[in-house]
């Protein structure tokens, strides 16, 4: 097995597939939601077990989520 070919011996690189990655953002977006929420209602528990950073990760977590939703639909254009 040859590492190297020759430019005429190479094959075509495919084309890149299209893809829509709303959907997996949409989805992970909602589970740093749903997280958020839960570290809001059990935020005394969290804070008596010095667990009150789980909060922040999930609100960053959405945040981040919300700025890739925007990003995907401004490349979409």
């Amino acid at each position: 097995m040859r590492l190297w070919l020759k430019d005429s011996e190479r094959r075509p690189d495919p084309l890149p597939a299209r893809t829509d990655a709303r959907k997996a953002i949409v989805a992970g977006t909602a589970a740093w939601f749903l997280a958020a929420v839960a570290a809001l209602i059990l935020r005394s528990e969290l804070d008596a077990t010095g667990r009150a950073w789980w909060l922040w990760c999930a609100l960053i977590g959405l945040g981040l989520g919300l700025l890739g939703f925007a990003w995907v639909q401004f490349r979409r254009r």
